[in-house]
């Protein structure tokens, strides 16, 4: 019992994938009979007067021809089959619409699933003893009695139907077959729209109660909701580790490509920007930037290979904010990279002349 109180979080979308992905869904079996029965009375409406029509036609033939038909007639052959075929094909029909109707049922609940999760051997759901607990267990008593109360509804609604149309059983006693089976027909649609319309309450009802419980029954503490976090999207501690990891790599790539800069642009102590150029590159390209001791490890490494510093704070510091590492300059700072390019490649020259 402390467990479940612990259990105060609505489920996640993960929890609620994981047991679906064993074939754990919101189902309510008043919702299947209620689209089954809808069917029904839909093979009622439809298929089943054009059925007796049908039949009755050829029952017509049979009796007008009864005289002149012999058991070896091609016509009596013609007649059997034209009358099977038409069975045979209401039949199917009606298997088609029915087994349509049940897959409905489960579709509109839960959408498609195929799992093998449930044809796993369990040697505990086979336990005699166990299905015995089950079958007396409060749920199932709780079951029946539901059933029970449904069953009565549905009885009940059944008889507000029925009662009425036996003051008129007196007038079909005289009435032809045809009349007979059209009121039948009437009756049989009447008793299946209420007790279809009774179902469908039923079934509405149903649906929300087990959407409630499978809910309630699949709720988290706050801590299985913190670890599924975590395993979705890492614990922080290695997402933290791994960070750092990332960026010691990245800054090692940084301060081995600063020997290759053309220059280093300085604040002169706050930020350093190494710039690297030749005339097949289209564009300067930011090789290294940094700021405090990063920029101050920059300066000693371009200091060692000879690379020029130049103090330039407002280009120093728009680079830095502006550009990313291994990002050409953008055009718009083209001309003030250009100033300090070319005052280092003046240096070069009278160095060497």
């Amino acid at each position: 019992m402390a467990d479940d109180d612990s259990k105060t979080e609505e489920p996640t979308g993960k929890r609620l994938g994981d047991i679906r992905g064993q074939g754990q869904v919101i189902r309510s079996t008043d919702v299947t009979h209620a689209i089954m029965l809808s069917a029904a009375a839909l093979v009622v409406l439809v298929l089943v007067p054009t059925m007796m029509s049908r039949v009755l036609q050829i029952a017509r033939t049979f009796l007008e021809q009864s005289s002149s038909l012999r058991l070896d007639s091609p016509t009596l052959h013609l007649l059997l089959v034209d009358t099977l075929t038409q069975l045979g094909l209401t039949i199917a029909l009606s298997t088609l619409l029915l087994v349509v109707a049940a897959l409905a049922s489960g579709w509109l609940q839960y959408g498609f699933l195929f799992t093998f999760e449930a044809l796993h051997f369990d040697l505990p759901q086979i336990n005699p003893l166990r299905g015995f607990q089950n079958m007396f267990s409060m749920r199932s008593i709780v079951d029946l009695a539901k059933n029970l109360f449904k069953l009565g509804i549905v009885g009940g609604v059944a008889l507000l139907v029925l009662i009425p149309e036996l003051k008129q059983v007196d007038n079909y006693v005289s009435a032809d077959v045809g009349t007979l089976l059209h009121a039948l027909f009437l009756i049989t649609l009447k008793l299946f729209a209420a007790v279809v319309g009774v179902l469908i309450v039923i079934a509405v009802a149903d649906y929300l109660y087990q959407r409630y419980a499978f809910l309630k029954r699949n709720r988290m503490t706050k801590q299985e909701v913190k670890d599924e976090f975590k395993q979705m999207e890492g614990d922080p501690l290695i997402k933290g580790r791994l960070r750092q990891i990332r960026m010691e790599k990245a800054r090692r790539r940084m301060m081995a490509a600063v020997p290759t800069a053309t220059v280093v642009v300085t604040n002169p102590t706050h930020f350093a920007c190494a710039l690297k150029y030749d005339r097949t590159m289209p564009a300067p390209v930011l090789v290294a930037k940094g700021m405090d001791l990063v920029a101050e490890r920059i300066r000693d490494i371009a200091r060692k290979n000879f690379v020029p510093l130049v103090e330039n704070p407002p280009l120093a510091r728009t680079l830095f904010a502006a550009v990313e590492i291994d990002e050409e300059i953008p055009p718009e700072h083209y001309k003030a990279v250009a100033e300090v390019i070319g005052y280092v490649m003046r240096l070069r020259k009278r160095a060497v002349g």
